[in-house]
């Protein structure tokens, strides 16, 4: 029973230092680095479009679709979410389906497209906190959120980074 129980703890030890899996694949001449389910670079929204598209939708509205935007911001503890700016001035916070896959940390500023759920709702100002802690705000930034907020979300199954 020993034996067992040392070879289930090395498995598990090689499991969880396993990385994620990524493609590279190339599109119209650039280059990505493909996270999550297979996509492909075409028909992707612009960032303006998705932002009309959002302006039309409620909370507790879904719409299945594909974009593309620049990260504004990335979850600094693992990677488990990220925001993409939207032309209008507006962020959508965009969380990985199932927790399946994560970002590098450093994509900060790179274009992406994302494929998935687009999605609004009303954010708790507990959830809002956590994000902003995740984020690396300070504590007194982090004090002034006292309400809830409608935000704009997307659950991303595939997301494509572009290589520059």
């Amino acid at each position: 029973m020993r034996v067992f129980n040392n070879l289930l703890a090395v498995f598990m030890v090689v499991l969880a230092c396993s990385g994620q899996e990524t493609k590279e694949i190339t599109y119209n001449g650039v280059n990505y680095k493909m996270i999550g389910a297979n996509l492909e670079a075409s028909n992707a929204l612009t960032s303006a479009e998705m932002a009309r598209k959002f302006s039309g939708m409620s909370v507790q509205d879904t719409l299945r679709t594909k974009f593309k935007a620049t990260v504004t911001d990335v979850c600094k503890v693992k990677g488990c979410w990220m925001k993409l700016q939207l032309n209008d001035g507006r962020e959508t916070m965009v969380r990985f389906k199932d927790y399946g896959f994560f970002m590098p940390s450093d994509i900060t500023g790179k274009e992406v497209i994302v494929n998935g759920y687009a999605y609004v709702e009303s954010m708790s100002v507990e959830d809002q906190k956590h994000y902003a802690k995740d984020g690396g705000k300070s504590e007194s930034e982090i004090a002034k959120i006292k309400e809830p907020k409608k935000t704009l979300g997307f659950e991303a199954d595939g997301v494509l980074i572009e290589n520059k």
